[in-house]
């Protein structure tokens, strides 16, 4: 059903158009008709219609008036202009309000039922697409929750590469580089700085997980975490670089509201805990600094910035580029590890200004925290006199250059063990797993056999085996057990139940079918040519 205005201060055009429309058209349109500009206006606020068939010159306010009037309430309302005047008097003003058409009177039967027509289509179309574009919105508000949870855990566990994230910006549409987590704490009741029946709240805030989402989604710019154990994490993207006195009163403000209408809509009490801006990178940081801040002070709202919580630095300190440089040796990224390195020596040495011991000490820091990090990350065996001689030989250094080369050398090798001990570490249990297969393809080995020998799990381990060699675990197999059949047809005396059987496949028919897919022939064909 569609709805047709008719506005014509003369009876007897609207009595045409009525007539023509219901009897072209029975049932397919709602009729109704206004003969003055104001009278117009007040119908198509009442009546919303898809069409109207506008008169130019009406008592009162005249038709172009009616319509721009009538355009701000509903945009989407296509205009056909019916008039006996010329239509290039008003051809500007019809067009900038979108008129479908001009029809001069008097008009005849077909023109009408030609550009009704045409109008029909028009709000066809449109209507289709609105139902296309909450289709999708529908599956967008479904989708969205579960890309946020993934990059909220992503940025809290770094469980991603570097395109990934960029992926989840992009998906999101955030622009920022920091941002600052915030820990929605909740439970029965608060004692002190404890929420009281966790497990209990915790079960019963996944009815009500929907309804904490909204509200915290009108209160913060931000993207909302699952539920962890009596716990929310939430994430607010932001372009500054740290939060000002006011600003962090206002903020506190807003959550302790927040939390006040949680309790009311929800029946569950909760604190809300605020971390430091920090880059995206650094997101665990800033929601353990939250939970601390709960932790630290027992009031509704607490925020890591007015709580003794941490190491503060010194104005000076490039505690920026020490974290880049660890974050950078953690990753892998030698050269620009190295240069961080360089960096940090430089403002070392133009800082220091008395004993350059100060300076060998922070050398042999972060010379044990890059080799934790190497250690940690695995391919490595930790020995307890390893390093015995690390305290002489900084101390025996007889200068600068002498303590930077020390330096520079042993962070290369760490950030360079983080790289190749991992490696190494990974080819080892190929190495391994091939050799295993090329000792026990004739028995019925599984993926399942292969990695519990490994002492991986099967996913892990097949996800390994994948990226080292380009192959699956049963193409592998397979291809080793046909390389070795087809060694096998080369003797004439051995029959094809017994290769079948030596290459461990039970079924001869199915070793056939197996065979002929890797090499293209059967294996009685292919021992045929080997003949030749």
């Amino acid at each position: 059903m569609y709805r047709i205005m008719l506005a014509d201060d003369e009876g007897i055009v609207i009595d045409s158009l009525k007539f023509i429309i219901e009897s072209e058209y029975p049932g397919e349109y709602e009729i109704e008709t206004a003969k003055t500009g104001r009278s117009v206006i007040e119908l198509a606020e009442r009546f919303r219609p898809d069409i109207a068939f506008m008169d130019i010159q009406m008592p009162g306010i005249n038709g172009i008036e009616a319509m721009r009037e009538i355009k701000k309430n509903n945009p989407s309302i296509i205009f056909i202009v019916v008039s006996a005047y010329d239509r290039f008097m008003y051809a500007k003003e019809a067009i900038s309000l979108g008129v479908l058409e001009y029809i001069n009177k008097p008009f005849n039967k077909q023109g009408i039922c030609e550009v009704l027509e045409r109008a029909t289509r028009q709000i066809d179309l449109k209507r289709e697409q609105h139902r296309n574009d909450l289709i999708i919105k529908e599956k967008m508000e479904n989708v969205i929750p579960v890309i946020e949870s993934g990059f909220i855990y992503s940025i809290m566990f770094r469980e991603y590469f570097e395109e990934d994230i960029n992926r989840y910006k992009e998906l999101l549409d955030i622009h920022t580089s920091n941002c600052y987590m915030m820990a929605f704490v909740f439970g029965d009741t608060q004692e002190g700085n404890y929420m009281t029946n966790a497990v209990g709240v915790s079960i019963k805030s996944v009815d009500s997980y929907h309804t904490i989402c909204e509200i915290i989604k009108e209160s913060f710019p931000c993207f909302v975490g699952n539920i962890m154990s009596n716990k929310i994490p939430v994430c607010v993207p932001t372009d500054a670089q740290t939060m000002d006195y006011n600003e962090r009163g206002e903020l506190i403000d807003v959550c302790r509201a927040v939390s006040m209408r949680l309790n009311k809509e929800t029946g569950i009490s909760f604190r809300i805990g605020i971390g430091g801006i920090v880059p995206f990178i650094d997101a665990m940081e800033s929601y353990q600094d939250a939970i601390k801040a709960l932790i630290n002070s027992t009031g509704r709202v607490g925020h890591v910035d007015d709580l003794q919580i941490g190491c503060d630095y010194a104005d000076d300190y490039p505690i920026a580029l020490e974290k880049k440089l660890f974050e950078e040796l953690h990753d892998g990224h030698v050269n620009e590890c190295m240069q961080s390195c360089g960096d940090f020596f430089e403002w070392m040495n133009k800082t220091c200004t008395g004993d350059i011991n100060n300076i060998r000490l922070k050398c042999l820091e972060f010379v044990m925290r890059a080799e934790s990090e190497a250690y940690l990350s695995g391919g490595m065996t930790y020995r307890f006199e390893a390093r015995e001689d690390y305290l002489p030989q900084i101390m025996d250094a007889a200068g600068l250059e002498e303590i930077r080369k020390w330096y520079m050398d042993k962070m290369a090798e760490a950030c360079h063990n983080v790289i190749v001990k991992r490696g190494e570490k990974s080819n080892d249990i190929v190495d391994n797993a091939r050799k295993y297969i090329d000792e026990n393809y004739s028995k019925d080995v599984s993926l399942d056999d292969i990695s519990r020998n490994m002492n991986l799990s099967p996913y892990y381990f097949s996800k390994l085996f994948k990226e080292k060699t380009g192959e699956n675990f049963v193409e592998f197999l397979t291809r080793v057990r046909i390389d070795k059949a087809k060694e096998m047809l080369k003797d004439p005396d051995k029959s094809m139940k017994e290769i079948c059987s030596e290459v461990g496949y039970g079924d001869p028919n199915y070793f056939s079918r197996i065979f002929k897919k890797v090499v293209g022939v059967p294996p009685t064909e292919y021992r045929e040519t080997l003949k030749g």
